[in-house]
């Protein structure tokens, strides 16, 4: 998996790519974050469009990046969810717990 983010703020963007699976994608995001809240940071977008699979390990990562957040009052949305990303959040009942948003734009407005 590629990931990038882009600092707006007290918001970071991670545009994320490829397939986000295992522990070393999990890794990579879980570090990523951390340094970027560790900075001020403390709503994150999640861009997925460009993820074509995520595995357990990926979603747990999510899940750790929203409690990390809301831990500094902070809060994580996820952007241009589709196929089978979209399929893993349903089945896992996730779908719920983590606000989606059809673009990043609109995950940015929901978070102001």
């Amino acid at each position: 998996m590629k990931l990038t983010h882009e600092d707006y703020d007290q918001l970071s963007v991670f545009t994320l790519k490829g397939e986000f699976v295992g522990e070393e994608d999990a890794e990579r995001l879980r570090a990523a974050a951390q340094e970027r809240l560790d900075h001020a940071i403390r709503d994150v977008v999640l861009d997925l469009e460009h993820v074509e699979f995520v595995d357990s390990l990926g979603l747990e990562s999510m899940l750790w990046l929203q409690d990390t957040c809301a831990e500094k009052l902070g809060q994580v949305r996820l952007a241009n969810v589709h196929g089978n990303v979209t399929e893993a959040l349903r089945v896992t009942r996730l779908a719920g717990r983590l606000e989606l948003h059809a673009d990043v734009d609109a995950a940015i407005n929901s978070l102001r």
